[in-house]
């Protein structure tokens, strides 16, 4: 089953590797935003199956994002990722209204669908 994904993240060298990386594993790119507004946004217009939220986003945060898209009935498809170890942000990751965490390093289309039992 191929997956459609937004990325929200604003590490521009990032999204460009992640985008291939994707890709290449069967995961639709479908959208990308820099921001909690861009995130509403393009998740409302694209309605992909995952969204990828980066956990700090320059000044805002990917859980308020986590929080609104979850609002909007995005919850349990909502996976935060991040350069900064699990642990760092465990309790936060737990309250979140999401699937789960992907290190950065590690997100992968094969990590993606296990962390979604889809593999």
């Amino acid at each position: 089953m191929q997956l459609r994904c937004v990325i929200v993240d604003d590490d521009e060298s990032f999204l460009d590797v992640v985008r291939s990386s994707l890709e290449q594993g069967g995961v639709i790119v479908a959208g990308i935003a820099g921001s909690r507004t861009a995130a509403a946004q393009r998740v409302a217009a694209l309605r992909p199956d995952i969204v990828l939220v980066d956990i700090r986003l320059g000044g805002e945060s990917g859980f308020d994002v986590a929080r609104d898209l979850a609002a909007r009935g995005h919850a349990g498809r909502l996976i935060m990722i991040s350069s900064h170890a699990e642990a760092d942000y465990a309790d936060l990751i737990a309250e979140a209204p999401v699937a789960g965490f992907l290190p950065k390093t590690e997100l992968s289309a094969v990590a993606i669908r296990r962390l979604l039992g889809m593999a």
